[in-house]
């Protein structure tokens, strides 16, 4: 699933594909928010790792979970 991650003073938004859920997402950043001086962390496909202090998150936006599907698709 692709998550954008809207940094304050970073013009550009981060953005990671990661096998978490949308609910694993928004419980990370809950969190990530609740703690003090907490830092939102999320894995990556290739297991690298995305870290970001929580209270610079500007805006998470979660897509909607891959739905692959093999072979060919209705014709």
């Amino acid at each position: 699933m692709q998550v954008r991650i809207g940094v304050q003073y970073v013009p550009k938004e981060l953005v990671i594909e990661t096998t978490l859920s949308a609910d694993e997402v928004q419980r990370a950043l809950a969190d990530a928010l609740a703690a003090e001086n907490g830092v939102l962390a999320l894995k990556d496909e290739r297991g690298g790792r995305v870290v970001v202090p929580a209270a610079r998150v500007g805006y998470l936006e979660i897509g909607e979970e891959d739905r692959r599907t093999v072979g060919f698709g209705g014709m």
